[in-house]
């Protein structure tokens, strides 16, 4: 068992938990639930194996190539308790992706689940340095070593851990995870995420929750893939705070509804793409869910429909919106959803992202970085503990986005536009920088499009693009909404009676759902590509 006095960064929360509640399930995943002391030593196996495995030195980087499995769990906390940088990966995304951000980790070590086992020999062959690795079960050790020879494979279960072995200790700056997201050039970019930022995080939601009363009995959801940066909130605060964190099967997640009931959630945290899903067809019924007691809602914008769907649907819940990149470790901005005050708060339709965690500092910036008068608009930038050291082996990006201002802190510039409030209201989150385009050299913010068209159609899903792509910008919009039945035309002229006709979508296409990228948003590219390959 650990020795919680000593600081363990990220994992101090889990950590404190295993010698306050040893024996309260921890982790609830493949039809078996796992009680704190019982995960600590599945950990600590990987943990010693890896340390056994690596002399890259500390942090090495490791990847946990698994979903939804007791050896993911192993994974990300063994490699954390060895003192290494965990890199999560996704065994369900195209090799060539995986081996581009296997490589821009430089990876030393990486840890396979069963799922994760069916991709190797087609990553095997591409990764430029021997790798330790350490595989689920023996039955294809023997062939693994055989056909790879300069890679290091190991079993989980034989590390032979001492009785008496102890969690590395680590320093604050050290790196913890890489997380990669879309680049715009088409090569994921790796945001780095170091000890201090995530213990930041963590004690930044218990300050948040624990007034609510979250406590040892909850029961949280793992709804978001590893690969995700909200992931963190479902794993070390759920963990902080000595609660049981929930993992579906893949076929228990095409019913999440059904799981929040089977599982006796508390805690949810979904993005709201997922939960327009799992609100269709009445799935949100008022009153469905009176055992919920906290929904977050993160990722994306999130409507005012869905918000008053769920705060009905779970009458005793707190609903939250909470706001945050990458880049700021999860987490930066929070709104509470109240019936009777929020919907005059919203603006068209939306749910303010609301106000800064504690210790976080918030700027609304001109372009020149200087801070806008109030009610006026502008970029939103971030400072604080919780803002990473930049973008992975790029500084000329992480140049462009970290800036130092005149108060002597880091800055995000986080491309995102919102307006200034008055002291005492809540941050209006109105769209992206970069979903803006211009049409004949006009400039047209999609969002402004996107909010007419929810409205027009009697909807909370819709999606502009500037289509076709010209060099100056687009020569056109195309939008995209979830709809039974839409009558284009009626819907054309109900938006000339509301926006420029440079504004108004040349096409709207109806569909039962927007497409959704492995992090639960809306996936844009994806309709992008399908008008390349419908209009080309």
């Amino acid at each position: 068992m650990p020795n919680a006095g000593l600081t363990r960064g990220m994992l101090t929360g889990f950590l404190r938990s295993v010698e306050r509640f040893p024996d309260r399930p921890a982790l609830d995943v493949e039809g078996r639930a796992f009680t704190y002391r019982e995960l600590f030593g599945a950990g600590a196996d990987v943990a010693h194996g890896l340390q056994q495995a690596l002399s890259a030195g500390i942090p090495a980087r490791v990847g946990v190539l698994a979903q939804r499995s007791l050896p993911m769990y192993q994974g990300i906390l063994g490699t954390l308790m060895a003192g290494h940088t965990l890199v999560p990966l996704n065994p369900g995304f195209p090799a060539e992706r995986t081996i581009a951000m296997a490589e821009q980790a430089d990876l030393s070590g990486l840890l396979v689940d069963l799922q994760g086992l069916e991709r190797l020999d087609e990553l095997l062959g591409a990764f430029s340095r021997p790798l330790a690795i350490l595989l689920p079960d023996a039955e294809r050790l023997d062939e693994l070593k055989t056909r790879w020879p300069r890679h290091d494979f190991r079993v989980i279960e034989d590390s032979l851990r001492p009785t008496e072995w102890v969690p590395a200790t680590i320093s604050r700056d050290d790196l913890a995870c890489l997380f990669f997201t879309s680049g715009s050039t088409g090569v994921p970019k790796g945001v780095g995420v170091l000890q201090s930022n995530v213990t930041r995080f963590v004690e930044m939601s218990q300050e948040r929750y624990r007034d609510f009363g979250i406590n040892e009995t909850d029961r949280f959801s793992q709804f978001y893939d590893i690969t995700f940066d909200s992931s963190m909130f479902d794993l070390y605060v759920s963990w902080a705070f000595g609660a049981c964190l929930c993992c579906p099967s893949a076929k228990e997640w095409f019913n999440p509804n059904r799981y929040i009931a089977d599982k006796a959630l508390t805690v949810i945290d979904i993005t709201p793409s997922a939960g327009h899903g799992m609100n269709r067809r009445n799935g949100w019924a008022p009153g469905r869910f009176p055992d919920l007691r906290l929904c977050r809602f993160g990722g994306e914008a999130l409507s005012a429909e869905l918000a008053g769907a769920m705060a009905a649907a779970a009458p005793n819940a707190w609903i939250d919106n909470a706001y945050g990149p990458t880049e700021c470790t999860v987490d930066a901005c929070f709104y509470r959803w109240e019936p009777e005050q929020s919907p005059a708060e919203c603006e068209h339709g939306m749910v303010p992202i609301g106000y800064p965690g504690n210790q976080v500092g918030l700027r609304v910036a001109d372009e020149a970085l200087q801070e806008v008068p109030i009610g006026a608009e502008g970029e939103l930038l971030i400072s604080g503990p919780q803002v990473t050291p930049g973008y992975w082996k790029d500084p000329e990006r992480t140049a462009k986005a970290f800036v130092h201002l005149d108060d002597g802190r880091v800055h995000y510039r986080t491309g995102d536009l919102v307006r200034r409030p008055p002291p005492g209201e809540p941050l209006i989150f109105l769209g992206r920088l970069d979903h803006q385009i211009k049409i004949g050299g006009v400039r047209i913010e999609l969002g402004e499009v996107e909010a007419e068209l929810r409205e027009a159609a009697g909807t909370d899903q819709a999606v502009a693009v500037g289509w076709p792509r010209t060099e100056s910008g687009a020569s056109g919009i195309v939008a995209f909404v979830v709809a039974e039945e839409v009558d284009e035309a009626a819907l054309r002229d109900r938006l000339r009676q509301r926006l420029p006709a440079v504004m108004v979508p040349r096409t709207i296409h109806s569909l039962e759902n927007l497409p959704l990228n492995a992090n639960g948003k809306v996936d844009r590219k994806a309709l992008v590509a399908q008008l390349e390959t419908t209009e080309a």
